[in-house]
């Protein structure tokens, strides 16, 4: 059990200056031998120029001419070279940085060190990171304690997020925004939600709420995604002194996500009249908005403002546009979202599986769906989960589970069988193609089985006129405590119909009654 206790100043506490929380370069002083030499601080200049501009392995042959001309590198270009390695995400390069540091014996100090904690942590090498942070002993100030609190928390592993920053607070290190935000987002899920709910207390006492807008952010996305509590949220939202583009477009991202359509679209227009100007991010949450909605009109007005701004092109915006059209168009023709897709410049994943989805969902081109799929694929494109599973539908629609089954031999090679969406997507397809032996096999294999798994063999069973298989899944369904809604009771009362079965009829009609009432009374 986690008991969490944090200290109280007697005044608020307002940020550290920067000035505090990132020590000076002029600090580190180069060793004597190096500033000696005349071709030390020409090296290290051409090294920063290179840096600038993004040129790294030109500046890790720099560092290299440094050791050759007897002008070794310090640690501020060290340092240096690793924030680029950061900046540019080229953690390989970053590493073989850290190697040449290893081999000049410099001793190390807790700026070079909190780098390469950062370092590690953004590559996912959390190990390397916590053996670091382990070693600096003494040396270990708030930014050290911070970043491994940062790096847990990024990496999937809350508790000891939550651990480190308990540990840093028992040994007097007050946290800063730094902290706060790594440990808030450790909190950004059900189990420790209590957790996130206790420190946005402490934020506010200690004035990190007032300045820092990060810390908004990062509570509004603790609410929103630990418990879907989007009341807590845009309180959090309403109480921020400051916003910016990132805080609005959050908020509008968390409404349309999580079933809030209009909110969402009432906050874009608020937005607006604030007088900040939408960038990417925001048109593709609030087109997405439109799409939940069906407001085809308000998303054509829309369209046609990003391709003023120039964003019709972005990879983001567009899938939310082939998606918009495909799902708001009355007479299920995919010609708004093709024109759409074939305008952008380049195509990743998210936009092939938008397009793909497209066709499936017209009702009428699922050959065209296949086709498209085989095109990702010979553009070098890797399917994720959600391709296979639109693709999956296709084949089912068709009832070719010939191709299905050469599709689904493709997600096995890329560890994408289990995913319950391709799984269920499979049970449906042989479902559709009566051949309910292949589907049990199929729905049997699923690690984890949800309710769309059920739904997909019970309405398989069902239309194939399998009733006893139908009404035994039913018995598993209610001894697994998933729960049934209204589909589940339409393909057993289907099920019951087909073989003239009216005692089993009534008796699941009176239990759907059951739970119609309990969901009244709730």
């Amino acid at each position: 059990m986690i008991t969490l206790s944090l200290p109280s100043p007697s005044q608020p506490l307002l940020p550290p200056s920067s000035k505090t929380l990132n020590p000076s370069r002029q600090n580190i002083i180069p060793s004597s031998d190096s500033r000696k030499n005349p071709n030390f601080e020409p090296l290290k200049n051409r090294l920063i120029r290179q840096l600038d501009v993004g040129h790294l392995r030109h500046a890790i042959s720099t560092l290299d001419l440094m050791t050759q001309q007897k002008a070794p590198p310090d640690l501020t270009t060290y340092s240096i070279l690793l924030k680029s390695c950061i900046r540019f995400r080229n953690f390989q390069l970053g590493k073989l940085v850290h190697r040449k540091l290893i081999q000049s014996r410099l001793e190390l100090d807790s700026v070079v060190l909190n780098t390469l904690i950062s370092l590690y942590s953004k590559c996912g090498d959390v190990d390397s990171a916590r053996s670091i942070f382990e070693g600096m002993g003494n040396k270990r100030d708030l930014v050290s304690w911070s970043a491994m609190v940062s790096c847990f928390a990024n990496n999937s592993m809350e508790l000891q997020a939550i651990c480190t920053f308990l540990d840093m607070l028992e040994l007097g290190f007050y946290p800063n925004e730094y902290g706060f935000t790594a440990v808030i987002r450790a909190s950004s899920n059900a189990k420790y939600s209590w957790i996130g709910e206790i420190i946005y207390g402490s934020v506010l006492k200690t004035g990190y709420f007032e300045a820092d807008v990060c810390v908004g952010c990062e509570l509004i996305d603790m609410f929103a995604k630990s418990s879907g509590d989007l009341g807590s949220a845009y309180k959090v939202f309403e109480k921020m002194p400051e916003r910016n583009l990132v805080t609005w477009t959050l908020m509008i991202t968390r409404f349309a996500q999580l079933g809030c359509a209009k909110d969402a679209i009432n906050l874009f227009l608020d937005m607006e009249l604030s007088g900040y100007a939408p960038d990417r991010f925001t048109y593709s949450s609030v087109l997405s908005a439109c799409t939940e909605l069906g407001l085809l009109a308000l998303g054509k007005q829309l369209h046609s403002r990003v391709i003023r701004f120039g964003l019709a092109l972005d990879v983001c915006v567009g899938c939310s546009l082939v998606n918009m059209y495909a799902k708001c168009t009355v007479d299920g023709l995919v010609n708004d979202s093709r024109k759409t897709f074939d305008q952008m410049p380049a195509h990743n994943v998210m936009s092939w599986t938008a397009i793909i989805t497209a066709y499936v969902q017209s009702g009428e081109c699922d050959k065209e769906a296949i086709e498209l799929f085989c095109r990702m694929i010979s553009c070098q494109i890797q399917p994720n989960q959600f391709s296979f599973s639109t693709v999956l539908k296709a084949c089912g629609n068709l009832s070719d589970p010939y191709i299905g089954k050469q599709v689904y031999g493709y997600a096995v090679k890329l560890g994408l069988a289990s995913v319950n969406c391709v799984g269920n997507s499979l049970i449906s397809m042989y479902a559709k193609s009566g051949r309910m032996e292949d589907a049990r096999k199929a729905f049997d294999i699923l690690f984890e089985k949800n309710l769309v798994s059920y739904n997909a063999i019970v309405d398989g069973y069902a239309k194939n006129m399998k009733s006893e298989e139908t009404f035994l899944l039913f018995n598993e369904i209610t001894d697994t405590g998933i729960g049934i809604n209204a589909f589940t009771f339409a393909s057993l009362l289907s099920g019951a119909a087909s073989i003239g079965a009216m005692g089993k009829g009534e008796q699941i009609h009176g239990k759907a009654s059951n739970q119609t009432n309990a969901f009244v009374m709730l």
